[in-house]
């Protein structure tokens, strides 16, 4: 099958994945060039304009800190939905050829699948290469196919683990600094008669995925410059020993097994259900900014370092974090490139973002920054979590190679999570039946499976 045959093959199943699990989002805006509706307000009105789809709370403050500080061009903003309904409106552009913005919010795991229709734009040659020294080598990798950048890293989500210190101070147990001691203390508590120690949630599949990597899995291997092969290994021993550890962590009775972002989740976890939560630098904004929380529960919570399967060689892994990308739509392609490497990258801009906890911003100006780095953390009752947990995971990532086809992935590793936690299957043979899928799905695209 030729490259053209592949994308649309990929862009079909893509759409139908991702509209499958959507819900509705605000109308987008219109295509490229034209931005009649702009939900901010223009400050230079005869400024060429771009237009702009994301869906970050702080927005609003960050368009308008750059249309305040730009009298050369102005960002029309709209927000086309979060995550999935945004990329299903994407994905409808381009197939008919027009209704995309100008520059789009994209989180890192779903550029490739874009990058093979040749909906994006490589902006290494407008300037990208300026801006690389602001990230970390992981950050820009997952951006990067070869010295083709297809977009700007905004923000990411380095894991660790956050505790309850009361729960674990009541047990006697030390923050886990090993996957080995995460389950002994999980089985001192449930002996105890305490709470869940932890939680594997099936909708959660990008960060089971990172804790495979972490365990030395590659589940893809892609390359863009060589569009018709892809290399999978889901069925990997290092996949399987993931899988299988949380399948007997699940079996014992020591995790629950409740869905993420949730309101049940998160009243749990800020209540006391759950000992610990395995999650990325932007979870306590996202527990924060629930409204479940009644304020009491400041302080309560610490973080640590991500458990290690080999503490003399530890790996650090990320889950989450979006990025600015220009589609081959835009009206003024070296335009829109200016807005997204300067978009979000102002310092009024990411200060707010991190102060609000709404990101965690990878550019390195702020990483290094004093106010940034020794920033006393309300939530974790005045711990420096940046600078001794979530920093030094960002800049010890070395990013990820991401399938073109993410969302069909991350449905068919939740329908695999759902039976081990039901005890249906085992994590090798969850790692055996998913590999056989994704195989047999890849084929079916037209890819060649190495």
């Amino acid at each position: 099958m030729n490259k053209k045959a592949i994308a649309a093959a990929v862009s079909a199943a893509a759409l139908a994945a991702t509209m499958a699990g959507c819900s509705g989002g605000a109308d987008a805006a219109s295509a490229g060039s034209n931005t009649t509706n702009c939900t901010n307000k223009i400050v230079h009105a005869d400024a060429p304009k771009v237009s702009v789809w994301a869906w970050y709370p702080n927005m609003a403050t960050v368009v308008d800190n750059f249309n305040n500080s730009h009298t050369d061009v102005q960002v029309c903003w709209t927000v086309a939905g979060q995550g999935g309904p945004e990329y299903a409106k994407f994905q409808t552009a381009i197939q008919a050829g027009k209704g995309a913005p100008d520059v789009i919010m994209l989180e890192a795991d779903q550029l490739t699948g874009f990058e093979l229709q040749n909906a994006l734009v490589d902006l290494s040659k407008y300037g990208a290469g300026d801006v690389k020294k602001n990230f970390s080598a992981g950050s820009w990798k997952d951006v990067s196919q070869g010295d083709s950048v297809y977009a700007i890293p905004v923000d990411g989500g380095p894991m660790g683990m956050i505790y309850r210190k009361d729960v674990l101070d009541k047990y006697g147990i030390k923050p886990p600094t090993t996957w080995a001691e995460y389950e002994t203390a999980a089985q001192k508590v449930k002996d105890a008669g305490g709470p869940a120690f932890g939680d594997l949630g099936s909708n959660v599949p990008a960060a089971l995925t990172a804790l495979m990597a972490q365990k030395g899995a590659v589940p893809f291997t892609y390359d863009l410059a060589d569009q018709k092969n892809i290399s999978i290994h889901l069925d990997s021993q290092p996949a399987k020993d993931v899988l299988n550890y949380w399948a007997a962590l699940v079996k014992k009775g020591l995790v629950a097994t409740q869905d993420q972002f949730t309101t049940d989740y998160i009243s749990g976890m800020i209540g006391g259900k759950y000992a610990t939560y395995i999650s990325a630098a932007w979870a306590p904004g996202y527990l924060t900014g629930s409204g479940v929380g009644k304020g009491n529960e400041k302080g309560t919570f610490a973080a640590a370092p991500l458990p290690q399967w080999d503490p003399s060689n530890p790996v650090s892994v990320n889950w989450g974090g979006s990025t600015l990308a220009v589609t081959s739509q835009a009206g003024d392609q070296k335009l829109a490139a200016e807005v997204a490497k300067g978009l979000y990258a102002d310092d009024a801009s990411l200060t707010d973002g991190w102060k609000t906890q709404t990101i965690f911003p990878l550019n390195q100006n702020v990483l290094k920054s004093d106010a940034f780095t020794n920033n006393a953390v309300d939530f974790f009752g005045g711990q420096t979590a940046n600078k001794d947990i979530y920093i030094p995971a960002e800049n010890a990532y070395k990013g990820f190679s991401y399938s073109p086809f993410s969302v069909y992935y991350y449905a068919q590793l939740q329908a695999e999570t759902v039976k081990i936690n039901a005890g249906k299957v085992s994590g090798d043979e969850a790692a055996t039946e998913l590999q056989g899928i994704m195989v047999n799905y890849a084929k079916s695209q037209g890819f060649t499976v190495n």
